[in-house]
């Protein structure tokens, strides 16, 4: 055993791996921003007559597609980690690239609403509620969008994710059940709540 491997061991042994745990203190960190927002557009809403302001109205077809299509992805990013589970390199790479791609149309769906809506950020309080709430749980999707292209990046390495060496994979499949969870709670009270 040679002295650097002895000191890798000591190193470990000294500092227990605390990466899910500082991911999992940041998803909590978002989620009472996130928090913040539900909480003030629902005070805003209940002090309003009538809500949305007539001409900020949402489209509810192309959101639930949407919709649809990011809650599946929840499904198929676990296929990922199932498959890396098992030493299946490839097969978690599949269920990643299909996750990215998923995500991607989110975000062109997204993108697409925002271009037809016909009015903007400024335009009353309702659209400001919603530009800032779909916009930030957007950017969300794309820094997760990241991390599942980070995974795909380090998997090309041999070895650099196993059965037994899967942390990456881990913090970027909660990370998107984070997004999923957030978008849920968003769809409900600016889509769904809005034809009540």
């Amino acid at each position: 055993m040679t002295i650097a491997t002895t000191t890798s061991e000591q190193h470990q042994e000294h500092h227990p791996d605390l990466r899910v745990w500082g991911l999992l203190t940041f998803l909590i960190s978002e989620s009472l921003m996130f928090g913040g927002f539900f909480a003030t557009y629902l005070y805003l809403r209940g002090g309003t007559e009538v809500w949305p302001p007539e001409g900020t109205e949402v489209e509810l077809f192309l959101p639930t597609i949407n919709t649809i299509i990011l809650v599946s992805s929840s499904f198929v990013i676990h296929f990922g980690d199932k498959a890396i589970k098992k030493n299946n390199v490839k097969g978690m790479r599949f269920w990643y690239i299909l996750t990215a791609i998923m995500g991607a149309i989110f975000l062109g769906g997204q993108v697409y609403e925002y271009a037809t809506l016909g009015y903007g950020l400024t335009t009353n309080v309702f659209a400001n509620c919603f530009y800032l709430m779909t916009g930030f749980h957007g950017l969300h999707v794309f820094v997760g969008l990241l991390l599942i292209l980070g995974v795909l990046w380090r998997s090309r390495h041999e070895g650099h994710y196993s059965a037994t060496k899967h942390t990456g994979i881990e913090m970027a499949e909660i990370y998107w059940h984070f997004v999923d969870i957030i978008w849920i709670i968003l769809f409900t009270l600016v889509y769904i709540l809005t034809l009540f």
